[in-house]
């Protein structure tokens, strides 16, 4: 399954956040791929995040990850520099961005 989230980043905090993602601790890309995670994309424009994560279940996926401290640490992290945050908590699995448009591969 394919899920694109939408974030905003307070003003100014745009370098930060980048240096964060690129020391995303490797415990926490370790959970992420364990709990069914293929891929997780972060597109940024301006103060604008985009994520796409294509996984197995979603909401399994944010079930997996909730209560685990380097999950809960790095959420906390990213509050910090985030003016509209997505609820990484099993609640917030339906809180993706609805489809407009697709195109699909060719068969």
């Amino acid at each position: 399954m394919r899920i694109a989230l939408h974030t905003r980043l307070k003003p100014g905090a745009e370098r930060a956040y980048e240096q964060a993602h690129r020391e995303v601790p490797e415990e926490l890309t370790a959970a992420i791929r364990a709990a069914g995670a293929h891929e997780w994309t972060i597109w940024r424009s301006g103060l604008d995040l985009f994520h796409v994560i294509d996984c197995d279940d979603y909401p399994a996926l944010l079930a997996a990850l909730e209560d685990l401290p380097v999950n809960i640490a790095w959420q906390a992290r990213m509050a910090g520099y985030l003016d509209v945050v997505h609820d990484y908590s099993a609640s917030g699995a339906t809180a993706g961005l609805p489809t407009v448009w697709h195109l699909p591969p060719i068969a």
